[in-house]
This record gives C-alpha cells, sequence and structure tokens, in this order.
C-alpha cells in the first residue's frame, strides 16, 4: 500500500473502489463457474487449483478493500499487487470462453445443426 499526498485522495476514491467492485464481480462470476461445472478441457486438478486462486485473490481484494476503507480512501494499491489479479482474470475469462464456446458447440450438434460448412463452400 502507497500513502498519496490528500490530493490524490479523490482520484484514488474515483479509480480504486469501482476496479476492487470490478475484480469482486468477475472473481465471484468465475468461482461460480469453477465450483459448478465440470470443466472438459481442464483436468479436475488444474480446475481446483483455478478455483484456489481464485479464492485466494478474492481474500486479497476484499483485504485491499477494507484496508482502502479504513483509511478513508487515502491508501492506494501498487501496480505489482494490481497485475496478478488482472492476469488471474485473463485467465479465467479464457476459461470462460472456452466453457461458453463448448457449451454452444454441444447444444448445436445435439439439436442436428451442422457446426461446420458445408462442404465446397468458402
Amino acid at each position: 500500500m502507497v500513502d498519496p499526498s490528500p490530493s490524490d485522495t479523490d482520484l484514488l476514491r474515483s479509480i480504486l473502489q469501482p476496479l476492487f467492485e470490478d475484480f469482486q464481480y468477475w472473481f465471484g462470476r468465475s468461482r461460480h463457474l469453477l465450483e459448478t461445472q465440470r470443466l472438459s478441457f481442464m483436468e479436475p486438478q488444474q480446475q481446483a487449483d483455478l478455483l484456489d486462486r481464485v479464492k485466494q485473490a478474492q481474500q486479497e481484494v476484499s483485504s485491499a478493500q477494507m484496508l482502502f476503507q479504513a483509511t478513508n480512501g487515502t491508501a492506494g494499491v501498487q501496480m505489482d499487487v494490481l497485475m496478478p489479479w488482472h492476469q488471474l482474470l485473463t485467465e479465467c475469462w479464457q476459461v470462460a470462453m472456452r466453457f461458453r464456446q463448448e457449451q454452444t458447440a454441444a447444444t448445436s450438434s445435439e439439436s442436428g445443426e451442422a457446426t461446420d460448412p458445408p462442404a465446397g463452400s468458402a
């Protein structure tokens, strides 16, 4: 945590509070997916490890949020703390996108829809 000058307090509030909320929202969605779905493209241990990392990140974000609120918005968060959260969210988004693609492909094949274009069309 970094202690900015009082003139930076409003800037920190306008940036960090929505950022914390975004992290909490997306980690929550990722956690729900990982806890409720079996992802066929991941080994069970990979899925469990990703879930553990999401839970850990949620705790870290909550701690940073509480410290931010306890200092009345005068404590910031260093980039080397934020970047791993952002990288983890990027990984979670990729997993969710792949899950949705597989769900769509499975639904299309179950309904008899062709998933590939007919031969000779390009």
